[in-house]
C-alpha cells in the first residue's frame, strides 16, 4: 500500500498576530458549495480574519472564478492545497497566510 507523506511547513512569522488581522487560506468552498460561504461569513464576523488565498475547487475555472468573486489576487488561487502550501510558504512572512480552513465535504 502506498502511504501518504505529510510535510509540515512552518508559515508563521515574527510579527505578533495581535497587531494585525489573521490571514486565512481556504481549501474547498468554491462557487456552488454552500459551506464555503458560511465559513467565510463566520471568519469575517469579528473583523480579525482576512481571506488571502485558496484552493477552492478541483475545477480550475471554478477556483479562479471563486477567487475573482472574492476579490483575491489570481496568483493566490491555487490548483490544489499542496501547491497552496508550497507557494504560500515561499512568500514573505508579512504576506503569506497564517492558517488554513478546510471546508471540503
Amino acid at each position: 500500500k502506498k502511504k501518504n507523506k505529510v510535510e509540515i511547513i512552518e508559515l508563521g512569522g515574527s510579527e505578533s498576530v495581535t497587531e494585525r488581522r489573521l490571514r486565512m487560506g481556504m481549501v474547498g468552498g468554491g462557487q456552488g458549495a454552500f459551506i464555503g460561504d458560511v465559513h467565510r461569513l463566520a471568519a469575517r464576523l469579528d473583523g480579525q480574519i482576512e481571506l488571502v488565498a485558496g484552493a477552492f475547487s478541483r475545477d480550475p475555472e471554478n477556483c479562479k472564478a471563486t477567487g475573482a468573486a472574492l476579490g483575491l489576487d489570481s496568483n493566490r488561487c491555487y490548483a490544489d492545497f499542496e501547491e497552496m502550501m508550497r507557494s504560500e510558504a515561499a512568500l514573505p512572512a508579512d504576506v503569506r497566510m497564517d492558517f488554513v480552513a478546510i471546508v471540503t465535504p
